[in-house]
């Protein structure tokens, strides 16, 4: 298993083959890129790959007082 950046995948397979992999459309791969989403992609050993995006916890950036 590996595990390496959303970035990184789409450098070695191109915006067309991730989006594929993933069942979603090209645009949904370079607005993911283009936002600086923290997505790592794993690539199983038998080659099927998932991502996962972490994000703070909680989602809100400031917390009312």
């Amino acid at each position: 298993m590996e595990r390496i950046s959303l970035q990184e995948f789409v450098s070695i397979k191109g915006q067309e083959k991730t989006a594929e992999l993933f069942g979603i459309r090209q645009s949904a791969i370079s607005k993911a890129l283009a936002l600086g989403r923290k997505i790592t992609v794993i690539v199983h050993d038998d080659g099927r790959v998932e991502a996962q995006e972490l994000k703070p916890f909680p989602s809100s950036k400031t917390l009312a007082a």
